[in-house]
């Protein structure tokens, strides 16, 4: 039998992943939440636009964005990274709104790079291998919508990369008995900047939380897929 502990745990996670609806977000604001960006605390460069010509730009969710942005900054050829809120409703969300599962987003990294330098090829490789993207609305004990696995693509060469590295991925996960691969792939919508004290959060509070919900296999690139973009 369950306890009541176990019961509102039980109750709470599977609110937290319902995604919400237009209708049922919450309303958000005009203003953005990061007000005063800084530079990036790593790379020194600016994290917010404009960005240099004919750098591209990739924003993904895989989990706590945390984690997941020291995973991007760390390669060659990215020019500056940040984390926000992706894929929902509420204009201008807080964490603590996100985190409530009521605006429809996930935690997402933006990564801004130079195409010259390392091929989206290369982030997918990185993406794929750095989360659990079969696990739905959860990576490990995180639980809920803003953890969900995503891609939001900016050009047709990303798309493409992303629905091949999916789909050999998937395949070396069902392989080693994993299940189907959740990712939504979907086209750039609006990224909302999270607030200062998350930004390169694990470059502030080098002992913070950090996750590793990597499936331990690697991901194969470079098989029929354009190495452009």
């Amino acid at each position: 039998m369950f306890d009541l502990v176990e019961v509102f745990t039980l109750l709470f996670n599977r609110y937290k992943s319902t995604m919400a609806t237009a209708e049922t977000a919450l309303p958000g604001r005009d203003r953005p939440i990061l007000s005063s960006p800084a530079p990036h605390t790593v790379l020194g460069t600016p994290i917010v636009p404009p960005y240099p010509d004919g750098f591209e730009v990739l924003d993904v969710g895989l989990g706590c964005f945390w984690g997941a942005e020291r995973m991007f900054w760390k390669v060659p050829g990215v020019y500056t990274t940040a984390v926000g809120y992706a894929g929902g409703f509420t204009p201008n969300p807080t964490y603590e709104e996100v985190c409530s599962g009521r605006t429809g987003h996930t935690e997402a990294v933006r990564v801004v790079y130079d195409p010259a330098k390392v091929s989206a090829l290369e982030l997918f490789k990185v993406f794929w291998e750095g989360h659990d993207p079969t696990q739905g609305m959860a990576q490990g004990n995180d639980v809920g919508t803003q953890y969900r696995s995503a891609i939001f693509y900016s050009t047709e060469a990303q798309k493409a990369a992303a629905e091949q590295t999916r789909e050999t991925f998937g395949a070396v996960l069902g392989e080693a008995g994993f299940g189907a691969v959740t990712t939504e792939i979907v086209p750039a919508g609006p990224f909302y900047f999270a607030e200062d004290e998350h930004q390169q959060y694990l470059d502030k509070v080098p002992w913070g939380y950090c996750p590793d919900h990597g499936t331990g296999n690697s991901c194969p690139i470079g098989l029929g897929v354009n190495q452009q973009g």
